[in-house]
């Protein structure tokens, strides 16, 4: 998660693709996302978005929130006899939907996963390098990272949110 980014152009388009190199394609009804990180806590929410969205728990059959080497935030990678566990956050509106994408690493990816409940969702998926061999820790950060972290996603907010503006979602 990077302290900035940036925004590209936005283009609507009616088919999204399972998985999608350009984050900024999403139709304006795409508003669930599986969250299964840092995204997780109230506390980042609010930070990134002065509010935080509906959300139900989740998971997905066939990922894991890996630790990543040299970060406090974790990635989702493939993992065929895992199942990894989160939220679904159920009503993000297009500008939220943009800051997230302005927030988020660049090398993830964004993919529409099947959740366990049958139903789908869109995540933020993690290229298969600088993966550890043991799962993210959310307790362990929130006990060690969490308000640190939060107060970072805080001063960056206003910038993100100016980003997300710029492309007109």
């Amino acid at each position: 998660m990077t302290e900035a980014a940036t925004p590209h152009a936005v283009t609507q388009s009616a088919h999204v693709p399972a998985i999608s190199h350009r984050r900024y394609r999403l139709s304006p009804g795409s508003n669930v996302l599986f969250v299964y990180g840092t995204l997780q806590f109230d506390a980042v929410l609010d930070a990134l978005l002065s509010r935080v969205p509906q959300r139900t728990p989740a998971s997905a059959p066939g990922w894991r929130a890996a630790a990543l080497e040299g970060r406090l935030y974790p990635g989702l990678v493939a993992a065929p006899d895992a199942t990894a566990t989160g939220l679904l956050l159920t009503d993000l509106t297009n500008e939220e939907w943009a800051v997230l994408d302005a927030f988020e690493d660049d090398r993830y990816d964004l993919r529409e996963l099947t959740l366990s409940s049958g139903g789908r969702g869109w995540a933020y998926v993690w290229p298969d390098d600088e993966v550890r061999a043991e799962n993210w820790d959310a307790q362990y950060f929130a006990v060690h990272h969490l308000h640190e972290y939060a107060a970072r996603c805080g001063r960056i907010s206003a910038t993100l949110a100016r980003g997300a503006a710029d492309t007109g979602r």
